[in-house]
């Protein structure tokens, strides 16, 4: 069955880091701590057909590993217990994540992959394990399926839905999963709606 994955991850911040592009003396690296996916079939009515959830324990470019902020777990949800007792190397997660893909391509509301992978795996010091290639950007898929632009300059990927009117159960916004499900519902709710089609997920 074709599918798409869609997915987001939460990475380390301070209170302002984004305004300051993670760029003051105190901020940590970027890296991620929470990986977020749901595999989405491109067929039929387009159901669900799983979802991937995994907590990556953060480490520096010394190889140790950072302690959560806690406005970062103000933001997230993510404790130091969730990294303690289900945190995962970078390497275990993003191998299960390729995993779960079964070959499909990424997809998320921007680039997460540049935190996912390339800055993750560049301060662990590691191989990328997924190519690229392999990622693209939704918000192409919600132009193609033209949303207004300065919507969607607007729109979270936590607020996609609600923008849409889809029902879901409640999403907790900067959770990677709720995240990647909002944006999952979205597209769900717009190849139903016959707004897009599916073969634009190959053609992008």
């Amino acid at each position: 069955m074709k599918a798409a994955i869609i997915f987001d991850c939460e990475f380390l911040c301070l209170e302002g880091s984004q305004r300051r592009f993670w760029c003051a003396a105190h901020d940590p690296d970027p890296v991620i701590a929470e990986i977020g996916a749901v595999k989405l079939s491109l067929e039929s009515d387009f159901p669900i057909l799983g979802t991937y959830k995994a907590y990556v324990r953060p480490i520096d470019r010394f190889g140790n590993q950072y302690a959560l902020d806690p406005f970062f777990t103000t933001l997230t949800g993510i404790t130091e217990k969730n990294i303690k007792t289900e945190g995962l190397t970078l390497q275990d997660a993003l191998a299960g994540l390729d995993s779960f893909s079964d070959g499909a391509r990424f997809w998320s509301w921007g680039k997460d992959e540049l935190n996912m992978v390339a800055i993750s795996c560049y301060v662990a010091g590691i191989q990328p394990p997924i190519p690229a290639w392999r990622f693209d950007n939704a918000v192409k898929l919600l132009l193609a399926a033209e949303m207004p632009i300065k919507d969607l300059a607007k729109t979270p990927s936590n607020k996609l839905a609600d923008y849409y009117g889809v029902d879901h159960l409640p999403l907790q916004g900067h959770d990677a999963l709720d995240d990647a499900l909002s944006v999952s519902y979205t597209l769900q709710h717009l190849m139903k709606a016959g707004k897009l089609q599916p073969k634009v997920f190959e053609r992008l």
